[in-house]
């Protein structure tokens, strides 16, 4: 690999301009400086690059040596991803700090997967056997709930020469491959990826299979599926980060990659703190058995943020090509767009609306679309799913501003979240008029064969609801309650149970923060029969304030908190009470 010597230039913040690079190639990484900081080269004039550097700058100046190593920004797949903390350019910061200490210092250069663990590799594959790219070579247990699969990396087609069981680090060699031109190919646990290149896959599902989040807003009225993409816009304080947070800890992946791109180092800290500490559902073990963490906060320099979801989004697919479900979190992509803008002004572009740069969509259409469920490379079928979902901080919740819109025109669920709704202690703050789900249409099969066949006609009669109860508010506050008929005030009365009982979920509550989809099955039947039942009340003369006053109302209110084992008994309990009552009723009528 050539490498090729330049001198600095000029250095503007993180962008420095070095001569002499004639021979180096865009998005090759540079060692800029007496202190070796990492660079990539994102322009190049004649033999005059232009480096974006990923550590602060201070002190650099003209007349210093820039190095290119030839490469483009790659990083690190193997064994030892999991439980790891990166920074943007995937170095590790727990390895730094035993390193130089608590405070990052520039300059320093930590292998991204550790050299010296060994790991007890189990082969899968035997000497003769023929190999393409993307086959399990073997495994290596990661972590208690994580089994690594070692892949054959891309352009190792060919004969297995030799394959060892045993302890390895993951540089070893386990084995030897002979590629097709008669080339003998040593195999390690470890392989590279350049990060702004998607790793291939044989084929791309349809999205019919929801991602289960144990939400009830997003599960019963805006799903994402398996493979999809998702954004989350909203003001300061609505409840961006613990959505994200509740994503990672219960939606169904194998897998969650967490990029706290960009936002407030509390944030990270909390995420740093709570996932440890948090049970898996699923297997009873540490969330962190299965959590890639990278973390580029406000502090750190704006250079590395852009990098950051391409690191993120590499270490995702990696995951996904083993045929695990991975959910790539991305917190928030409004600061990797800031960077973008940053650069781009340092670079002297042309800008775009509100000084973003002209390419700003089209970047953004770029990470995006390497969400996906596949069929991955291999011999074998495997199938995975990388599902992405991005938050989103428009300036004072204006949605109408570039990132946002272009965000919106990518992605197919919207999860608009509301001041007025945290404001009023609401959460998740998703605001049920503004959001949508694109997947409702490819997902009704499933609902339907899974969960209950009438589980999109209940959905809709909600959404109905509360669509209504909106435009029913309006003419309230015009001319008063009085107004309304005794039907539209029962409405009223259901939406409101929706909204409190339904919607609003407790994210801190060791039942209610999460909702399997039986349960959201059965609150919304209750919800529903107890609405039908009050309306056959009205008809028959019954006043409504004795039908909003019911006992069992309260009953279904507190379904949300009743135990997992007791869900069914609990619901045939109340549906019988219900009846009861409302029978009762008609009966003092008569």
């Amino acid at each position: 690999m050539s490498t090729s010597k330049g001198i600095i230039r000029k250095v503007s913040g993180p962008l420095v301009v070095a001569s002499g690079m004639r021979s180096a190639n865009m998005f090759d990484v540079v060692h800029v400086g007496r202190l070796g900081l990492i660079g990539e080269i994102i322009e190049m004039h004649g033999d005059l690059a232009s480096i974006q550097v990923y550590e602060e700058t201070s002190g650099l100046g003209p007349g210093e040596e820039v190095v290119s190593t030839g490469s483009p920004l790659s990083v690190e797949l193997g064994p030892g991803l999991i439980g790891s903390i990166y920074d943007g350019i995937q170095r590790p910061l727990d390895a730094i700090k035993r390193k130089v200490g608590t405070n990052l210092q520039r300059g320093v250069r930590v292998p991204s997967l550790n050299r010296e663990k060994k790991w007890l590799f189990t082969p899968a594959k035997k000497a003769g056997d023929r190999l393409v790219a993307g086959d399990i070579l073997g495994t290596v247990q990661e972590t208690s709930i994580v089994e690594h699969k070692i892949l054959v990396p891309h352009g190792c087609d060919g004969e297995l020469l030799s394959l060892n069981a045993g302890e390895f680090t993951v540089t070893d060699k386990i084995g030897e491959i002979k590629n097709k031109d008669g080339k003998i190919i040593p195999l390690t646990l470890m392989q590279k990826w350049p990060v702004r290149k998607g790793r291939p896959y044989k084929e791309k599902l349809s999205p019919d299979v929801p991602l289960v989040t144990g939400q009830r807003i997003i599960d019963t009225l805006f799903p994402i599926a398996k493979g999809g993409v998702a954004s989350v816009p909203g003001p300061f304080g609505s409840g961006k980060t613990v959505v994200q947070h509740q994503l990672a800890k219960w939606a169904d992946a194998d897998i969650v990659v967490y990029i706290g791109c960009g936002e407030r180092g509390n944030e990270m800290t909390d995420v740093l703190n709570e996932f440890p500490k948090i049970k898996d559902p699923k297997t009873g073990k540490t969330l962190m058995e299965r959590t890639v963490l990278i973390a580029n906060t406000s502090d750190m320099p704006v250079a590395a943020r852009e990098a950051s979801v391409y690191t993120g989004i590499t270490i995702a697919e990696y995951f996904r090509d083993m045929g695990y479900s991975v959910a790539l979190l991305a917190d928030s992509t409004s600061r990797w767009a800031e960077a973008l803008r940053e650069m781009s002004g340092r670079l002297e572009e042309m800008p775009g609306e509100e000084g973003y740069p002209a390419y700003l969509g089209s970047r953004l259409a770029g990470f995006y679309e390497r969400a996906g469920r596949v069929i991955s490379l291999g011999q074998d079928q495997r199938e995975g799913a990388l599902s992405v979902i991005g938050a989103v901080s428009p300036p004072g919740g204006d949605i109408s501003e570039p990132v946002s819109q272009a965000t919106l025109r990518i992605v197919k669920v919207f999860w608009g979240l509301d001041s007025a709704l945290a404001y009023r202690r609401h959460f998740p703050a998703i605001n049920w008029l503004t959001s949508y789900s694109l997947y409702l249409d490819t997902l009704q099969n499933w609902y339907k064969d899974t969960v209950a066949e009438d589980w999109l006609e209940l959905r809709g009669r909600m959404m109905g609801l509360l669509q209504e109860e909106a435009e029913l508010n309006e003419i309230v506050k015009l001319v008063g309650m009085d107004a309304l008929s005794r039907h539209d005030r029962m409405k009223l009365e259901t939406a409101r149970s929706i909204r409190e009982d339904y919607l609003h979920q407790d994210a801190f509550h060791e039942i209610d923060t999460y909702s399997s989809l039986e349960r959201q099955y059965y609150m919304m039947r209750l919800i529903l029969d107890c609405y039908d039942l009050s309306l056959k009340a009205l008809d028959a003369g019954i006043h409504i304030d004795k039908l909003v006053t019911l006992p069992v109302r309260e009953k279904i209110g507190r379904f949300k908190y009743i135990e997992e084992s007791r869900i069914s008994q609990e619901y045939k309990t109340i549906s019988l009470q219900l009846q009861k009552e409302n029978a009762e009723l008609l009966k003092e009528e008569e």
